[in-house]
């Protein structure tokens, strides 16, 4: 249902009638399932809320706040939504200490490993498949935020790819990856797969255990963020991060066939390590569990600007983790002094000021005069 509105979409062209919205393309929706059986066979409810989803992702993009939605492809965008009354259309119920069931229109009663308790007034769930060919639902529950801890600590996080978060206090916090043995079986399946021939079996089969090394890859990520978002959304009542533009950053340098790009592998692995780094994810997190109380600081500077005086200089950085002022002498951890100018929100503008009013002591410049 999602590509075949994606698809009337693409037909349009300026000059054109509107495409049809979501109005439109239920009522196709009821005639097209009078028309074929194979249609029929599956639940309206999943069918009218892939339209639904469509409509507002093409909502998204038309406000400027999201891309525009592409194609779904087998085994990469499985799942479907199910929305409407609990005990009505449809039904979870517990049935032991670590398994539940879910009552599934047009499917019956599925059984789930039970993590975590389903509060009442859910509306709607959602049912996916990753690439590694494991299923999950998750129940549409907005949680309460983390509260803050009432005492008016501050700190900064900055963000980058050796460490993955360095806070204010000193911490340098890494995001587990994968292990020496299963990144050498990483590549030994990526090689592997090279040499298969596509629509082979053997391809499949290497394919699907690629994808459960990455999943094992995204899930030690996703739990790094949780827990690290959760304790500093517990432990300090102001969190600012340094306001990073990752699109535009992770953007391909490839160029074009009449001016192509220089050092587009090296970019690409760039890009690939601020992915894996969590940069987004982290902050998204953090504002969603400590609402109101993250604060995005501009962060020109924050890496050359010595936290102790306050002196700018390039070279105050002289490598990834050394910083050494070359005014006050002050050394620390790069990646540190810069989370602590996060902190104190010291981010230079572009004429050279501080937008919290704090003097930023330099080298004494010499003044040209005429004579």
């Amino acid at each position: 249902m999602w590509n075949l509105a994606c698809e009337q979409h693409q037909h349009w062209r300026p000059g054109r009638s509107s495409a049809p919205g979501y109005g439109e393309q239920s009522r196709q929706l009821t005639e097209a399932r009078k028309a074929f059986e194979w249609l029929a066979a599956g639940s309206q409810t999943v069918q009218q809320q892939a339209l639904r989803d469509f409509a507002r992702a093409m909502a998204g993009f038309f406000a400027g706040t999201h891309r525009r939605p592409t194609w779904r492809k087998a085994g990469r965008h499985e799942g479907f939504r199910i929305v409407g009354e609990r005990g009505r259309c449809w039904d979870v119920r517990r049935v032991s200490r670590n398994t539940g069931q879910v009552r599934i229109p047009k499917v019956g009663w599925v059984r789930f490993r039970w993590s975590r308790r389903v509060p009442d007034g859910v509306k709607s769930f959602r049912v996916v498949r990753d690439r590694a060919g494991r299923w999950h639902v998750a129940f549409a529950v907005i949680p309460e935020p983390v509260p803050a801890p009432g005492t008016g600590a501050v700190v900064g996080v900055d963000r980058g790819v050796a460490t993955s978060a360095a806070l204010s206090s000193g911490e340098l916090l890494s995001i587990p990856g994968l292990r020496t043995t299963e990144a050498k079986r990483l590549l030994r399946l990526q090689r592997r797969l090279a040499r298969a021939s596509r629509g082979s079996n053997r391809r499949a089969a290497v394919k699907a255990a690629i994808a459960r090394i990455k999943a094992r890859e995204t899930d030690r990520r996703k739990d790094w963020v949780e827990k690290t978002s959760t304790d500093v959304a517990r432990r300090f009542d102001v969190i600012r991060v340094e306001d990073l533009k990752i699109r535009n950053m992770v953007a391909s340098a490839h160029g074009t066939m009449q001016e192509p790009g220089s050092n587009v592998r090296a970019k690409a692995g760039l890009n690939r390590s601020i992915l894996a780094a969590g940069w987004g994810r982290l902050v998204t997190r953090l504002e969603q569990k400590a609402p109101g109380r993250v604060e995005k600081i501009n962060p020109a500077y924050t890496s050359q600007t010595c936290n102790a005086c306050g002196h700018r200089d390039a070279r105050n950085r002289q490598s990834q983790a050394v910083f050494v002022c070359r005014a006050c002498g002050h050394a620390a951890h790069a990646d540190v002094n810069a989370a602590r100018n996060i902190a104190a929100g010291r981010a230079v503008t572009a004429r050279g000021g501080s937008p919290l009013g704090e003097p930023l002591n330099r080298e004494p410049q010499p003044v040209l005069r005429s004579t």
